[in-house]
């Protein structure tokens, strides 16, 4: 499908393959970043001294700072309609949040065909000045790449002016590498459940009717969070609970000691020789009917790797989500002109046959 391309993390010098119109998608082989760095400090982590990629507006000739009177602001305590548009980002890992003005710069694209034409566009995103939390921990180092419904993400803008259908899909490769391409719309083929829209704060919030794991079944139905951004799934009672005992019940490997620094709470030994665990297998029943098996709800302990865990975490706060680890091995898609999430099997290195759609007038 067309060139692939390392994704750098700042905006002036990232160049992506895409198509326009339909014809193709286009894709890059992610690291990513929307809310970039623009204060410059370090980040230690495990103490390793890491070097932030700082976005400087003043170094960028097509910088341009977004005024309190943009449609895209949204502020209401601006000091003047000139003024410069202030954001504030809290998120759900506690006290983290990110804190600075918005700004629009140029991403440049090229199609994913033949010609490979070069296509720039502008994109808003923030302009991070004062980071707290987990970001200062290693957490996104040089940024986030805005996904979301509402109208300043990445996908909102480039369907808003007419670069692609307002669709795009995440694949997750076993082996951690991943692909994102922009008017995907799936695939005949794929299973799909629709989105719980609201109308505040809108997210990719789907219903779970019926939860699998093993020889265990239970009917519980409640809704999640699909969050890219969330590296492992975290859920409230009684999801939680039961996904855990569950797959506790059916585990012939002796229970790992709890260690205060991990933070999950079923571990096991690897058996002598043992390279893998052998588990039941977890289905989530989504709203619609469609299945969502989960390819490997567990991970590996490093450096000594002699014992797993099951990825999950109980929730500390109202909500729950389905993070990355779960969903290892799809093609995810979210189609937000159908309001649907589709998923299909994929190792995310062989192209997808997928329905790219006309741009909507």
């Amino acid at each position: 499908m067309g060139t692939k391309l390392l994704f750098p993390t700042l905006w002036d010098f990232c160049t992506m393959p895409m198509s326009l119109w339909g014809r193709q998608v286009y894709h890059f082989w992610w690291h990513w970043t929307q809310a970039a760095i623009c204060s410059g400090y370090h980040a230690i982590v495990s103490q390793e001294i890491i070097d932030l990629s700082i976005y400087s507006p003043s170094n960028s000739s097509t910088s341009k700072i977004v005024s309190c009177n943009s449609t895209l602001c949204g502020q209401t305590q601006c000091p003047s309609a000139n003024s410069n548009c202030p954001y504030n980002v809290s998120y759900i890992s506690s006290n983290t949040s990110s804190t600075g003005i918005l700004v629009e710069d140029i991403l440049h694209l090229i199609t994913d065909d033949d010609q490979q034409k070069a296509v720039d566009t502008p994109i808003t995103f923030g302009c991070g000045q004062i980071q707290t939390g987990i970001f200062l921990e290693g957490a996104a180092p040089n940024g986030l790449f805005g996904l979301g419904i509402e109208n300043i993400s990445v996908p909102s803008t480039l369907a808003r002016n007419g670069l692609a259908s307002n669709s795009f899909a995440l694949c997750f490769g076993r082996d951690g590498v991943g692909r994102i391409s922009f008017g995907n719309n799936g695939s005949s083929d794929q299973r799909e459940t629709p989105f719980n829209i609201r109308q505040l704060h809108p997210t990719y919030n789907i219903s779970i009717t019926q939860i699998t794991v093993g020889q265990n079944s239970s009917e519980l139905e409640f809704s999640a969070i699909f969050d890219s951004g969330t590296s492992f799934t975290s859920l409230r009672d009684p999801a939680y609970t039961f996904i855990s005992e569950s797959f506790d019940s059916q585990i012939k490997e002796k229970r790992y000691t709890s260690d205060p620094q991990l933070p999950f709470d079923y571990c096991y030994y690897l058996s002598a020789n043992q390279t893998s665990p052998v588990i039941p297998d977890v289905n989530l029943t989504m709203k619609g009917g469609d299945t969502y098996f989960l390819n490997n709800p567990t991970v590996k302990i490093v450096p000594t790797q002699d014992f797993y865990c099951l990825a999950l975490l109980k929730s500390e706060v109202n909500i729950d989500i389905i993070g990355q680890n779960f969903m290892t091995g799809y093609q995810i898609v979210f189609d937000r002109e159908r309001m649907v999430l589709g998923w299909k099997d994929s190792n995310c290195y062989n192209d997808q046959t997928s329905n790219n759609l006309p741009i909507s007038p």
